[in-house]
């Protein structure tokens, strides 16, 4: 039976020779992890695995509690970081059939992708930011989380992807590639979704450049983005938008950051979810103060508090710094206490 169980990985292997682009990534030429593992049940390959492990973690979980773009929201129509991350896949996967490159690896990045997410979406990252006057990124937080916090010992390939999923950054594959773009496009549709759910805009506000280009379907404006990576990337080592569908993108992009990202309306509780944050920070900084050293204490509250979802952060909070009224006797108190006075 373990020479049957090795077969089904090894006929998985090669069949990714034999069916993938020559530019795709092979799980047989991987990198490798950071600690070698022993292969007890050798029916997936290495990206599957990193894949399964991501899924099955603690902070991909809590992603389901994590504010996209709309903080806290009570409606469960409005995207989360979880529902984000799965559409992010699905795109990303979709790209990558068409182009015969490594699904798994794709669905492995996309899946980790936002592992590292604050509370509060940017709003959190910014302030964290902030507080503690230096560098924090999400992008890199993820990282932290598959190999420090959660050590999920996975592939060199998934955690390239992982870091370099964050626009401006160079990834080492095409599969990455493919996510770089998959968010972009994921996050700008479905962000224009929520807002005008939520009656912040109507599609006729968007530019009108943009819906002439794309259509004013939302499913139209999807899948034109995704097939012309599809058709700028066929048989290139290189995963690309054209110039033409990338200027419309951006223009996209743009007009959004303007009209929702940063419109006082939108914004109006980031004020809140800003304190939160800060007086969450100030709280444990001080806390640990007694029982760490210095430098370890801003690690370990970062790690701490971005690791929070919304509704843990906001709970936190007020456990800590709202004042509560005193608990008052039931009357089955007094009833027992009478009961006792009477027995003895």
């Amino acid at each position: 039976m373990e020479t049957d169980l090795k077969t089904i990985k090894d006929e998985l292997e090669e069949r990714e020779f034999s069916i993938l682009s020559p530019y795709a990534t092979k799980c047989k030429e991987t990198l490798g992890r950071e600690y070698p593992r022993i292969d007890n049940y050798p029916i997936r390959t290495e990206f599957q695995r990193d894949r399964d492990k991501i899924l099955h973690s603690k902070s991909f979980r809590r992603l389901k509690h994590k504010t996209q773009v709309f903080l806290s929201p009570y409606n469960d129509h409005f995207r989360t970081r979880l529902t984000h991350t799965l559409e992010v896949s699905q795109i990303a996967r979709t790209m990558a059939r068409a182009l015969k490159l490594n699904e798994d690896l794709v669905e492995a990045i996309s899946l980790g992708h936002d592992l590292g997410h604050t509370p509060f979406g940017h709003c959190g990252e910014n302030t964290l930011r902030e507080v503690i006057n230096g560098t924090f990124n999400h992008n890199e937080q993820s990282v932290r989380v598959v190999k420090v916090l959660e050590k999920m010992n996975l592939c060199q390939e998934t955690i390239d992807g992982i870091l370099t999923h964050s626009w401006g950054l160079t990834p080492k594959t095409p599969e990455a590639q493919i996510v770089q773009y998959a968010d972009k496009i994921a996050y700008i549709n479905h962000d224009i979704e929520d807002s005008i759910r939520a009656g912040v805009i109507t599609e006729e506000d968007l530019p009108k450049e943009c819906r002439d280009y794309f259509s004013s379907d939302q499913s139209d404006r999807l899948g034109k983005m995704i097939t012309n990576v599809i058709t700028s990337s066929y048989n290139s080592p290189k995963v690309s938008m054209s110039e033409e569908c990338w200027y419309y993108v951006t223009e996209l992009r743009k007009w959004m950051f303007e009209n929702v990202y940063l419109d006082p309306v939108t914004k109006a509780e980031e004020k809140k979810a800003k304190n939160i944050i800060k007086s969450l920070y100030e709280y444990y900084s001080e806390k640990l103060a007694s029982y760490c050293e210095k430098d370890e204490i801003q690690q370990i509250v970062v790690d701490y508090i971005s690791g929070m979802t919304d509704q843990y952060a906001i709970r936190r909070y007020e456990d800590l710094f709202i004042p509560k009224p005193l608990s008052e006797g039931t009357n089955e108190d007094a009833l027992f206490r009478r009961i006792k006075d009477e027995l003895y």
